[in-house]
């Protein structure tokens, strides 16, 4: 038996997702692989259009190991860069469109990028961004994206070595695309998502993104041909998986430029949209919508989901499913798993229970939630607080050109998350909040969270966030930021105070309240709670007489 165990070379192939598109090709070939407006490609079209893209791009001198950036919204050439790049052996760094010139500028410097594809509205940032660039450093090649919108014909040329188009229509479409040599050979490389002001750089491998894009195909019982509607920003997180999900399954990518909620709703009708992904934010913003004419299911992460804001989404027609991963994971690896007897609950309660990040997934080795400093696993009471803690094929190779922060979150054999959770009694897990936004008061620690599922409950509110702000007596107290459902006067202090008065504990009610029109976002909809806290910093003390 000790002989049967050495792999031979019929049962070592390194496992890709790049495998996945040519195989839609045969099944799924005169399938819609792509819409966008009035453009329909088939997946022998898109299989076709990324070999040339690949070819092409080869021709540039890109080898296996370089870094390609993409700079767009979620168009049809951000998903076939997907696999154009990284069939030339290439690493696809896909960036952030909201980002300022500055910080793309020190991004593009860090992971040495030799070319940049970049959307036609957005080629004054890019040029802004390379012009950042020290004197004596590299700077990458440039390919403009060129949609048929007449404001796109007047893109001025120089500085762009091509168009994109061009580039797929003089590639070779026999074009050998290169296999990975390992496993562990990196594909993509995704910068954290700017929810702290210190963006690492996620290196994922071949083999972790093809085990987490069946994991997370098998997690949300995603069929055949599915009509996947991306309100998901592409750039973050590879569309958690779902980009190389769709060509596994042979799925319809309807692309949107941008988002906008009654144009979702339009598409969804006339489209016949299945699947859709989106942060909480975008189902607190789906909620505002009409009743749907068929059962839409959506897959929310990102930030832990309020209850209410799910019991009215789902009231309208969507069929919600919350899940949880990290840039660091490469898409999703815990779900909550529903139950068959939890379908006889009250609505209030299944939200309440779906609003848990649940269980692994089954591609996951182990999870769980343990005491930061011994190691231990709390105790299973849904009270213990500890640091969530992930072990699995899919987790990250590590952050680029920083071994220290890498050593930092991986190690005991775990990936340290950062996330404070509570695991119940039933074996679902339950993220109470980022270990950073902790608000410790008077000794006691408070769970942004759970305060702002609280403050979701009141019917003027839209949008709520909470952070600690210095206080003269308690050190830190909460203060919540709140902005208020269309046409709602804003509430006193005093109002909120006594709305939230009922529902929590008294060192948890904000002292403060801050009414905003829209609160700070990245683009992927995660509320910017470091801005938030400096805000509050500045407001200066909470006094004595205000407690």
């Amino acid at each position: 038996m000790d002989a049967l165990r050495k792999p031979n070379c019929a049962n070592s192939s390194p496992l890709t997702p790049l495998g996945f598109l040519e195989r839609a090709a045969t099944v799924f070939g005169n399938c819609p692989s792509i819409v966008y407006n009035n453009l329909t490609y088939t997946w022998t079209q898109t299989f076709r259009r990324c070999l040339q893209l690949a070819s092409s791009i080869s021709r540039l001198a890109i080898q296996r190991g370089d870094v390609v950036s993409v700079l767009a919204p979620n168009i049809p050439a951000i998903y076939e860069l997907h696999f154009g790049i990284t069939m030339t052996g290439a690493i696809i760094n896909t960036i952030n469109t909201r980002l300022d010139a500055r910080t793309i500028s020190i991004l593009l410097r860090h992971c040495e990028s030799k070319l940049v594809f970049v959307d036609y509205q957005l080629t004054n940032l890019i040029r802004e961004a390379v012009s950042l660039m020290p004197d004596g450093c590299r700077r990458p090649q440039l390919v403009v994206i060129v949609d048929d919108a007449p404001a796109a014909q007047s893109v001025r040329s120089d500085q762009f070595i091509n168009t994109y188009e061009d580039m797929v229509e003089t590639g070779d479409p026999g074009f050998n695309w290169v296999r990975p040599d390992s496993d562990w050979d990196p594909l993509t490389l995704n910068y954290t998502s700017g929810t702290t002001s210190s963006p690492k750089g996620v290196v994922n491998s071949h083999r972790g993104t093809f085990i987490v894009t069946f994991d997370s195909l098998l997690e949300w019982h995603v069929p055949k041909t599915p009509v996947m509607l991306w309100t998901l920003p592409m750039f973050h997180a590879n569309g958690w998986s779902y980009v190389w999900g769709m060509a596994a399954v042979g799925g319809t990518n309807v692309c949107l430029r941008k988002f906008d909620v009654n144009i979702i709703y339009d598409t969804i009708r006339n489209r016949h949209v299945t699947h859709m992904c989106g942060a909480p934010v975008v189902l607190n913003m789906l909620s505002q919508g009409s009743p749907l004419e068929h059962t839409v299911r959506i897959m929310t992460a990102g930030a832990p989901p309020p209850a209410a804001v799910l019991l009215r989404t789902e009231s309208l027609g969507f069929d919600v499913t919350h899940g949880y991963g990290l840039t660091e994971t490469g898409g999703l690896v815990v779900a909550c798993s529903w139950k068959k007897e939890w379908n006889r609950l009250p609505a209030t309660e299944k939200a309440r229970l779906k609003a848990r990040q649940g269980v692994r997934s089954a591609g996951m080795t182990e999870v769980d939630i343990v005491d930061p400093e011994s190691g231990v696993s709390v105790t299973r009471d849904g009270l213990t607080q500890g640091e969530l803690v992930l072990r699995g094929g899919c987790i990250m190779l590590g952050y680029l050109k920083d071994p220290e922060a890498t050593d930092k979150c991986i190690k005991n054999g775990w990936f340290y998350t950062g996330d404070i959770a509570v695991m119940h009694p039933d074996g679902y897990l339950e993220i109470k909040d980022r270990s950073k936004d902790v608000i410790i008061s008077g000794g006691e620690n408070i769970s942004s969270v759970e305060v702002e599922s609280v403050l979701y409950m009141h019917p003027g509110v839209d949008e709520a966030a909470v952070v600690g702000r210095p206080d003269e007596f308690w050190g830190e107290s909460p203060c919540a930021f709140v902005s208020l459902k269309d046409g709602v006067v804003a509430p006193t202090t005093d109002e909120m105070v006594k709305f939230c008065k009922g529902k929590l504990p008294g060192y948890m009610v904000p002292k403060s309240f801050v009414f905003k029109k829209d609160l700070p976002k990245t683009s992927t909809g995660k509320i910017q709670k470091f801005v938030l806290r400096k805000i509050a910093k500045d407001m200066g003390f909470v006094t004595k007489s205000r407690i």
